[in-house]
């Protein structure tokens, strides 16, 4: 699979462009500013119907216009695909796969499968567990939606309850058999959720573990831990016991809404122990590792977006996993850098084609 031309209209900075690629390697140079995350972005959009680094739609649009239209033509399965992704002020934002809308946009998930890598990504370390429960959600909804299906249940059903818990405490009322309905329907999707996560883990884990070693070349001892105190108890037992401080804080304390990813080098927190170019290292294996999972499932080699990767990797790195693309390990990638002299120097030495795209 890969993505043939790429057209934009009123896109962040852009106001109209169209980009012809190549089905192995892109690479977007130019100075900060010009807009290549932008396109990198607009890509990532039409794959996941919404933007990598601002999910407020409206922010999207370039200053002084009302809409933005995307629209890439993909070859897949030796088909041509075309994705028009579309968004006007005051209206819903509109996913076409040729010429017909999705009703939903949870059905796009997965078809077009892409990981991208940006410096944006250190906010899985930094960030709360929110962040790091999203990646995880992600990988796996790309390859099973029923897994999504469930999700957006189980979120919804979690809205229902925390505005009854609410409802109760304006009204200094309390219905336990209301309450035990949502009880029952939490349970059960919280319970498919947290038997899929950990299987997911304990595939994911491993091949996590094998590019940490790829791209680090050490011996460090680097895990992930899943967290969740469905481990110890069933959700239907935890919503009970804790029933006295939802109705304090008037939401729902626990269940899979609250689990997390602990990230580990040595044992210790790599947020607190690890060096800078560890935590990099770490970051780069927890996509490089999304990447072959979800090609492993999919069936399908994802598109890679190698976002400022630079700021990431030194140029040794970078040739290590750009000349993979000799193997066959990668499809077609897209890199982005603010010098072309030095992406030239990484891509020349392959057996592929190339285009350069001076912005």
């Amino acid at each position: 699979m890969f993505l043939k031309h790429l057209s934009l209209i009123n896109y962040k900075n852009f106001t109209s462009h169209n980009l012809e690629f190549d089905p192995v390697i892109n690479c977007l140079v130019g100075k900060n500013g010009v807009g290549k995350t932008n396109i990198l972005d607009a890509i990532y959009h039409l794959s996941f119907g919404k933007s990598y680094f601002n999910p407020v739609a409206t922010q999207n649009i370039k200053h002084g216009e009302d809409f933005f239209v995307i629209e890439g033509e993909f070859e897949k399965d030796d088909r041509t695909e075309k994705i028009v992704c579309s968004f006007k002020r005051g209206l819903k934002k509109v996913i076409k796969r040729n010429g017909k809308a999705y009703e939903k946009f949870s059905d796009h998930i997965g078809f077009l499968p892409l990981v991208i890598i940006s410096p944006a990504d250190r906010d899985l370390i930094t960030e709360g567990s929110d962040t790091r429960r999203k990646f995880v959600d992600g990988v796996i909804s790309q390859s099973d939606k029923a897994y999504l299906k469930v999700l957006l249940n189980y979120n919804k059903v979690l809205t229902q309850r925390n505005s009854l818990l609410k409802y109760f405490a304006l009204n200094r009322t309390f219905d336990n058999d209301t309450l035990s309905i949502y009880n029952e329907q939490l349970h059960r999707l919280g319970t498919e959720i947290f038997e899929k996560r950990s299987q997911f883990l304990n595939k994911f884990i491993p091949i996590f573990k094998t590019q940490y070693e790829n791209i680090s070349g050490n011996e460090e001892a680097v895990s992930l831990g899943y967290q969740s105190k469905l481990y110890d108890n069933d959700l239907a037992s935890l919503l009970v016991s804790n029933l006295d401080k939802d109705r304090s804080l008037q939401y729902t304390s626990v269940g899979i809404h609250k689990d997390d990813l602990e990230f580990t080098i040595a044992s210790h927190p790599i947020k607190k122990f690890g060096s800078q170019g560890q935590q990099k290292s770490f970051l780069i294996a927890l996509k490089l590792a999304q990447f072959h999972f979800i090609k492993a499932q999919a069936q399908t080699t994802p598109i890679l977006l190698l976002d400022d990767i630079f700021d990431k990797l030194d140029e040794t790195r970078v040739a290590q996993i750009v000349s993979l693309v000799d193997n066959d390990t990668f499809g077609q990638i897209f890199i982005s850098d603010t010098h072309a002299d030095r992406t030239e120097n990484v891509v020349k030495n392959i057996h592929h084609g190339y285009k350069i795209f001076n912005l």
